[in-house]
């Protein structure tokens, strides 16, 4: 899909059908006529138009006779398989020359948006303003995601505080997924911020140097945001671990115990099983003698101290137990 702005008497550009001279055009997933049509109303290489229509295409910059094009990666959030959202990044493009500016992505970006309908204001005829304030609102969307992320986080969290299953560990493995394409494409972005600098006017206009700072500033926030949340959420997924862990742990124990109180009944009554004459026995049953019942009650009496023994025997519930005692003793003082 190909539009057409230039400046307008409102805040928001007008949209136009054609080429005109000092207009922007935004291709949105463009097919291969579009972008052979635009490159030669434009005069920007097609190749250099459908660079940021592979997917994996990486940050970086190009200046070819004439041409410059600043490719960057753009948060996206989409729709995820359990009904939620999901977060990844998507290359765009912002190519200009003397004679308009060109944005490419496969999908529709944010920033533009606000573009066109007049939320930021810019200039079709400002090339270098228009790719700064772009930058800068793409800095920003990022840092709106990470919160996102945070929440979402913290919400899953609290959620697995009360019961621990596997869709909110999945979840969690999405976010720090997305944590690591953020980190990495936000790097990437980084590098292109500072060849940015480098592009006349930036250095010797003071509005656009103002600009320029401002998208440094917030490209390094939503770097070191971005780690932190990535650490955090790191340290979060390991002690989750270790939780599942410890009731793995726990769960066999409890088995053990059961597996080792069952044995003791079933080993006294094996001796009963053998062809072996038992004390009591004479001509009745067995279970009709005192005999039978002194030794269910050994059994029991056996049972249950095999029983209290292994209890007390864990060491969580000594620390517990201690935990409660100097809670008791400093509640006292």
């Amino acid at each position: 899909m190909v539009k057409y702005f230039v400046n307008g008497q409102r805040r928001a550009p007008d949209q136009i059908e054609s080429f005109k001279n000092k207009c922007w055009i935004d291709l949105v997933n463009p097919s291969d006529d579009e972008c052979e049509d635009v490159a030669q109303l434009s005069g920007i290489p097609e190749d250099m138009i459908k660079a940021a229509l592979d997917e994996e295409e990486r940050a970086r910059t190009e200046f070819d006779d004439g041409n410059s094009m600043f490719i960057v990666d753009c948060p996206l959030i989409v729709d995820s398989d359990d009904g939620g959202d999901s977060y990844t990044t998507l290359p765009l493009s912002v190519i200009y020359n003397d004679k308009c500016i060109v944005t490419v992505c496969l999908k529709g970006n944010t920033v533009l948006k606000d573009f066109i309908t007049g939320r930021e204001e810019m200039h079709t005829d400002r090339p270098v303003q228009f790719i700064l304030k772009f930058l800068l609102g793409n800095a920003k969307r990022f840092l709106y995601c990470l919160k996102q992320i945070d929440r979402k986080t913290r919400r899953i969290q609290s959620e697995m505080e009360k019961t621990m299953r596997n869709s909110e560990i999945i979840q969690l493995l999405d976010l720090q997924n997305s944590l690591v394409y953020f980190s990495t494409s936000l790097n990437s972005n980084e590098r292109v911020h500072e060849k940015l600098f480098k592009v006349e006017g930036v250095a010797t206009r003071e509005e656009y140097l103002d600009l320029y700072e401002d998208v440094i500033i917030e490209g390094k926030q939503a770097i070191e945001t971005c780690n932190i949340y990535k650490n955090i959420l790191s340290v979060t997924m390991d002690a989750y671990g270790s939780v599942i862990s410890n009731n793995a742990n726990d769960t066999m124990k409890k088995l053990t115990i059961i597996t080792i109180l069952l044995a003791v009944p079933t080993m006294i009554a094996g001796f009963w099983g053998m062809n072996m004459p038992v004390p009591g026995q004479s001509g009745i049953a067995f279970y009709q003698t005192g005999w039978f019942w002194l030794v269910v009650a050994a059994t029991i009496l056996l049972t249950g101290v095999i029983g209290v023994f292994l209890l007390k025997r864990d060491p969580l519930k000594k620390r517990q137990k201690k935990k409660k005692k100097d809670k008791n003793r400093t509640a006292k003082d």
